[in-house]
Order: C-alpha cells, then structure tokens, then sequence
C-alpha cells in the first residue's frame, strides 16, 4: 500500500472534505479524489459516503484510520531514525581503548561521548598490542583508540596527539634521585619492554631512542601492557620507558622521570576499518580529538 494514499485518506478524514484536504496537501481536487478511488479499489470497499456534514467515515474507513496514522507515524519515525544514523547520532558503537590510555583518557571521554551522542548504544572494550588489530579487523569494534598507532592496510588512522616518552623506575632507584635521567645513563641496565609494531620492530619509538643515543638495554622481560610493565618494575626487575600517561594510575613505590636529553614521543591515534562506513566514527574522531587536547 502506497503511504502517499494512506496520507491523502487521513487529509481528507479529518478535514471531512476533499476540496479543503487538497487544499491541506497543497495540490489539485481532481487528483485527491482519483487517489481515494484507488484506495478504496484497492481495500476493496468504500471508505467514505457523503453525508450531512461533508465527507463521513465508512465503518470499513474508521477501521483505517486509526491504522493509517499509526502507520504514517512508524513511517516518520523510521526516516527520522535512518536520517540519525546517517548523521551519527543514532546507533550503536563499540569503542576499543588501549589501557595505557584509560586513566588519562576515558574519565574525560565517556562523559564527552554521553553529551554529544546522546542517542547512541556505547560498548567500551579494553585491547592489547595483541589483540588490537585483530579486534579491528573482524568487526569486534568500530573505533580504537591506540598508542602507538596501527599501520595495516585495511586500517585507517588519525592521529590526534602525543605522549612524551618517561622512564619508570622503582623509587629506590639512584636514578630517580634527579629531576631528569640523561639517555646515557641507561647503558646495560634491564629494560621491560612493551610491544614492538608487528610491522617493523625497527621503527619503535623505544628502539629510535635508544639507537640514536646508542644505548643498548638487554630486555629482561618483554610484556604486553604498561599495567604488566609497572608490576615488573615495582618487582626490581628493571625499568620501562613508557608514555607519560602511565603516571595515573600507577602503583605506589614507582616513580617517573622525563630524559634530560630527548623529547621523543608516542602517537596516540583513532584507528578504524578502513572501508567503514558507520558515520559514528566521525563524529567519535572529533570527540577524541577535543578531549586529548586536555591529557
């Protein structure tokens, strides 16, 4: 059943005349009424008889009626709805966040994703160097939020700030006795490595640092999260060199130290499918983007 017709069978029922619904509908008398006839053909019955005060409802029409609005409202609705999650504001996300990044970053970005996409279903998943891509990948979640970024080919990425490399140290440490830590002074003492990109192990943050300063740290454990690494440093086990936001949350008798001599950092970045098509991600990038501007 065509929704025009049903719209000119509700216009002309509670206007109870086709001259003033045609009037209603913004077009000709002639036309409304070749459109009732075809409805009524089509239902199979008459739906309107002449009377007294003008057009009147058949039984057969007032059964109709309560049903076309209805019909006419779900219709509404459902463009309404479909033009939402064409904007992205309607629709459900499911966001993948790193856990280096989780005291820094969701305090402040769960309230921004509930002020500004009010209407939408969110999910947050924690991910590891691990599983990050894979998560990606197989549509487990829309967006991550990453640190350092992914590079894959079916992976699109934006990078929306930095994170300054620190050393993470037990506090005993002789080390930690000064306001920064020379790079040189890292020669042959254990490293708790995190991750290396599963792309080129080569093009880590950590390794271009220590490269260029020609230090060499032997790796005494290598872990998969800065949560792992703390504990392995709390545990005397050696140091890590970590982004700064590994500051919160860190367990007590850790302490932190910028380089003296460098300033290297490590991109925190949005990363998505990249033949997604879900508008949320937009509209989660520019979220991301206006709260990292605070970290």
């Amino acid at each position: 059943m065509d929704l025009r017709r049903l719209r000119y069978f509700v216009a002309v029922a509670e206007e109870r005349s086709v001259a003033q619904a045609a009037v209603r509908l913004r077009m000709a008398q002639p036309p409304l009424s070749v459109q009732i006839r075809k409805l009524e053909a089509e239902v199979g019955t008459s739906l309107f008889r002449r009377g007294a005060r003008g057009m009147e409802l058949t039984a057969a029409g007032r059964a109709l009626l309560s049903r076309a609005r209805e019909a006419l409202a779900l219709a509404a609705e459902g463009f309404e709805t479909a033009r939402a999650v064409a904007a992205g504001r309607h629709g459900r996300l499911s966001v993948g966040y790193m856990f280096a990044l989780a005291h820094a970053v969701l305090p402040r970005l769960v309230p921004e994703l509930r002020r500004s996409l009010p209407k939408v279903d969110l999910e947050f998943i924690e991910l590891s160097a691990s599983t990050r891509e894979a998560r990606l990948l197989d549509h487990s979640v829309t967006v991550a939020l990453c640190m350092p970024a992914i590079r894959h080919s079916e992976i699109e990425v934006s990078t929306i700030g930095k994170q300054r490399l620190m050393l993470a140290m037990p506090a005993g440490s002789q080390l930690a006795r000064g306001a920064a830590v020379p790079v040189k002074k890292l020669q042959g003492r254990p490293l708790i490595s995190l991750p290396w990109p599963a792309e080129d192990p080569a093009t880590s943050v950590v390794t271009s640092l220590l490269r260029r300063h020609q230090v060499s740290m032997p790796v005494a454990n290598r872990v998969e999260t800065v949560h792992s690494a703390l504990s392995l440093v709390l545990a005397g086990e050696g140091m890590a060199i970590v982004p700064a936001c590994a500051q919160l949350g860190a367990p007590t008798g850790v302490v932190f130290r910028p380089f003296l001599d460098a300033d290297d950092a490590m991109d925190v970045a949005v990363c998505w499918r990249r033949d997604s098509l879900n508008p949320l991600v937009r509209n989660f990038l520019k979220c991301a983007e206006r709260v990292i501007r605070q970290v």
